[in-house]
Order: structure tokens, then C-alpha cells, then sequence
């Protein structure tokens, strides 16, 4: 039996929670999910995965996250930047992710729980700092569930 050629310039990794890929100077990523609010929730883990080792944070300090945005793509941006945030403000590290996006009249919005615990520098691994979210080819597309591309400066 043959198999059926994918005609996308789009990666396709089902099972695949996000991927790096190469920028000059910055870091980039694919988050996956079978829905989109799954594939949200792999861009922050992704984000805090490219700072420090997420297996190795203790879920114990929630926040609850809410933002508003007028397409998909912007509300990306706003969801990783005030993650970004809250880490840059509270020195909070995050690993567990739970969103539900809902259209709203003007666009969309986003709540969120995140789970994470401050950051201890003898137990997380101190990766790159992130010094923000670039709306540098960022995309959310609907193929095979859904993929959300974004570009961090570090």
C-alpha cells in the first residue's frame, strides 16, 4: 500500500507536544494539540522549556491568566507575553498549562490556570532568558489538529 504525500509546507507530529527550530540570534518553535486551546497550552510549555527544564518544576503557585485579542495570532502573542510577564515580575517558573478560547464580538479570549513554582537556581536548570515574543512569523493554523509557530527573543 502506498502512502498518501503530504502536500503541506507545514510540519505534521501528531503526538509531538512542540519542536525548536533554528533563528539567528532567537529561538523558534512549533506547539501541536488536537484542539487549539491544547496547542496554546504547548506554546507556554515550549516558552518555559527553552528558560529551564520543565520536568523539574514543582506545580504548586497558580495564577490565572486572562487576555483578549482581536484574531488568533494576536491572542498567541498576548497569551505568551503575559506569561512572560508573570515570570519576569514574580519569578515564577510554569510546566502545567489549562486554557479555554472562546470568540468574543471583537475577536477572541483566553483563560488560563498556570501552574508552576518560584524559581530556585539549585534546582532549575538556568537555560536562555527570554527577552520577549515577536510577532516575527507567528501563525496559528488549523491542519491535522493545530499548529502555532512563534519566535522568541532571547
Amino acid at each position: 500500500m502506498q502512502k498518501k504525500k503530504q502536500n503541506s509546507i507545514y510540519p505534521s507530529k501528531k503526538d509531538l507536544k512542540f519542536e525548536f527550530f533554528d533563528v539567528t540570534a532567537d529561538t523558534g518553535f512549533w506547539a501541536y494539540g488536537s484542539t487549539l486551546e491544547e496547542s496554546f497550552e504547548n506554546a507556554g510549555l515550549a516558552m518555559f522549556e527553552v528558560m529551564t527544564d520543565t520536568n523539574r518544576i514543582t506545580p504548586q503557585d497558580k495564577k490565572y491568566v486572562n487576555v483578549e485579542s482581536e484574531d488568533l495570532v494576536s491572542l498567541l502573542y498576548d497569551w505568551l507575553e503575559e506569561l512572560l510577564f508573570l515570570h519576569d515580575v514574580e519569578f515564577i517558573v510554569f510546566s502545567k498549562f489549562k486554557v479555554e478560547i472562546n470568540k468574543v464580538n471583537n475577536g477572541y479570549s483566553l483563560k488560563g490556570i498556570i501552574i508552576g513554582e518560584k524559581i530556585d537556581k539549585n534546582r532549575h536548570e538556568q537555560r536562555s532568558e527570554v527577552k520577549a515574543v515577536t510577532f516575527h512569523l507567528m501563525e496559528v493554523k488549523e491542519e491535522n489538529g493545530y499548529m502555532v509557530r512563534a519566535i522568541l527573543d532571547l
